[in-house]
């Protein structure tokens, strides 16, 4: 049996853009050229080939989401700094072999043509589009995901890990280049997430290791490494390499991308993109995109600073880290003079704050103290989230913990509002249970140690601004039933190093896995498995993705997930596939590994008067790096 994944209405290979029942796009008039007029000079001037020859043979067809645009213009937005870098793939980074839609509905061809499926789910043809190219011109063919699958990912030296989208149970799959333009990877079990995995920001790596750039910082291909390993001031050929393939650091990397980077990200006030000349896709009149010459994004390290910046009209399109319920007002104040309006976001995130206790300390009392269930409960019951919802969410949101929403097919309302109720005297109660009833002479809980239960919350503090006032106010609910806890507000990079290597007590973050597909697909909170585990139980983690070989065997119920999450994903039948989610929910209910606040509440952006094609609404999940699946390629700037 085959299934075959391929063309979709707002991706097509039909650049007339006319199918039965569907009228022309109306718009600006084809005038505007088959490209950029910057590029149109350079062509003109014998500095580039025409772009019929720098487009493939069957580009990519963008259906605007409103008109068709118009070339020109810059794109300016925020960002913190190098621990924001999610910004720059949202924005300009998301061209995986398949993509999401922009309704987050189903998944649609991309730098893949099509993915066909084979053998029951165990074996997938990839075919690719003859005649693209990177962005220096060099033909993108099959023998680039050969290169970087074979060569690099699978690479022990430069990926101790392979992705795990490519390593159904215990063994990685094979790839094998079927012609220029087409791979096939097999793999020993059936691998059913492989299509969809394909569309979410992870997939990114089997496209960023373009073969003819980088075989010269590899040993297998190049002799003479070693002297670029000196030249390069680097400890080895691996690092040399995977030095090289950071997109944002090294702007001499080729790449698939609208546009292409002119500066080193983290140097200077702004880092700059320019359109690549090479790229893809075309709207329905067969015009290259992208329409906007130019990306700016301003360092703007302060979060307040930037929330001043974009009141003042300076940004054109931006929601990281201004979207904040609090400084909305403020925002909604100075449209008029900043001449922009709001578009709304859509969450499917769980729980806005959850509170992660590292379940691995290296502590063993505070290991003790945090594996106990019983203490993480009473923990729960001592939270006045309705004084959190009313005092820092603006009264928006409801009492949640870790758990899919109510609009998920895997919702379970006693998973979402288990312990919620805000009672001390069952918090106390649970606490006393946990065997921690003795107390100090200030009232404060011991542990077993027989010393005070006293611990530190990390907060990055640049992140989410509801966050530091949500957790003072938690520290207050928890001395009353007698746990010492300090709020430890810190910067996003120090954080992120503490929480990589096990040093932090707890952390707080969001919660994703609420919506229709992430419990199935971002497992992070619901057991440890993939990055955002470290934050509770990264030892744990470390086991699963070694398959024994590091990290730290969990207990039964965690393994049994494990266990669970193994079968789905060689479970092709998806009734079948949702019964075993089911069940590795319920462990994940019972287990009860963290605490959630409240249900993560409808966000926003916006967008300037004269920035055309944003959405009005637009999904907001980790899965789907908002707004990349919108197309912001077709975005324009017009004042008409």
């Amino acid at each position: 049996m085959t299934a075959t994944v391929s063309g979709c209405d707002l991706l097509s290979t039909d650049p007339s853009g006319e199918r039965e029942g569907q009228p022309r796009e109306r718009g600006a008039s084809t005038a505007k050229g088959k490209e950029a007029p910057t590029l149109a000079a350079l062509v003109k001037e014998g500095k580039l080939p025409p772009v019929a020859e720098r487009l493939p043979e069957d580009p990519v067809v963008v259906q605007p989401n409103d008109r068709i645009g118009v070339y020109g213009g810059e794109w300016t937005s925020g960002i913190l700094g190098p621990s924001d870098a999610a910004w720059l793939t949202r924005t300009v980074g998301y061209e995986n072999l398949m993509r999401w839609d922009p309704a987050f509905q189903e998944v649609i061809p991309n730098v893949a043509r099509s993915i066909e499926v084979e053998d029951g789910g165990r074996a997938f043809v990839v075919a690719l589009r003859r005649g693209m190219k990177w962005s220096d011109g060099e033909d993108f063919t099959a023998e680039d995901l050969v290169f970087a699958y074979n060569e690099v990912l699978l690479n022990e030296d430069l990926f101790p890990i392979p992705p795990s989208m490519y390593v159904p149970g215990d063994t990685a799959g094979k790839i094998e280049q079927v012609d220029a333009t087409t791979v096939r990877f097999t793999f020993p079990r059936p691998n059913s997430l492989f299509v969809r995995l394909h569309a979410t920001p992870d997939a990114s790596d089997i496209l960023g290791f373009p073969r003819h750039y980088m075989e010269q910082f590899h040993q297998k291909f190049n002799p003479g490494v070693e002297a670029l390993v000196d030249s390069e001031d680097q400890p080895s050929w691996m690092e040399l390499l995977l030095a090289k393939s950071d997109q944002w650091q090294n702007k001499e990397l080729p790449r698939l991308h609208a546009w292409v980077p002119r500066t080193v990200f983290g140097e200077g006030s702004r880092y700059i993109y320019e359109r690549n000349p090479y790229y893809w896709k075309t709207d329905p009149e067969g015009s290259q995109l992208p329409y906007i010459d130019r990306l700016i994004y301003r360092y703007i390290a302060d979060p307040q600073v930037m929330i001043l910046a974009a009141s003042n009209g300076d940004f054109d399109m931006q929601d990281r880290t201004i979207n904040t319920l609090r400084d909305k007002p403020v925002l909604a104040a100075a449209r008029e003079k900043g001449g922009y309006r709001f578009f709304d976001e859509i969450p499917s995130d769980s729980t806005a704050c959850v509170i992660a206790l590292n379940l691995n300390h290296r502590d063993p009392v505070k290991r003790e103290i945090f594996g106990n269930r019983d203490f993480r409960v009473g923990l729960s019951y001592a939270m006045n989230r309705q004084e959190i919802i009313d005092s820092v969410y603006q009264r928006q949101g409801e009492p949640y913990q870790v758990a899919p929403r109510d609009s998920s097919p895997y919702y379970d309302e006693e998973m979402a509002k288990q312990y919620t109720k805000y009672d001390v005297d069952l918090a106390n109660e649970h606490l006393d249970r946990a065997g921690f009833a003795k107390r100090d002479s200030a009232g404060f809980r011991l542990g077993p140690d027989g010393r005070r239960i006293s611990f530190a919350v990390e907060v990055p503090t640049a992140y989410r601004a509801e966050w530091p006032d949500t957790m003072q106010l938690v520290r207050g609910h928890w001395r009353a039933v007698g746990i010492d806890m300090q709020v430890k507000n810190e910067d996003r990079t120090l954080w992120s190093e503490r929480v990589d290597a096990g040093h932090h007590d707890a952390v707080v973050w969001q919660a994703e896995g609420g919506g229709w597909i992430e419990p199935l697909m971002r497992t992070d909170w619901y057991f440890p498995s993939t990055s955002e585990s470290v934050n509770y139980a990264g030892q744990w983690m470390e086991w699963y993705q070694t398959r024994g070989e590091g990290g730290e065997e969990p207990p039964p119920p965690v393994r049994r997930q494990m266990e669970l999450y193994d079968q789905i994903r060689e479970t092709v039948d998806e009734g079948a596939r949702d019964e075993l989610l089911r069940q590795l929910l319920q462990i994940a209910k019972e287990f009860f590994f963290h605490i959630g606040t409240i249900l993560m509440p409808p966000s926003y952006g916006i967008v300037k008067n004269n920035f055309h094609n944003v959405p009005r609404e637009i999904p907001q999940s980790f899965l789907y790096p908002t707004p990349g699946p919108t197309n912001p390629e077709q975005y324009f700037i017009s004042d008409e």
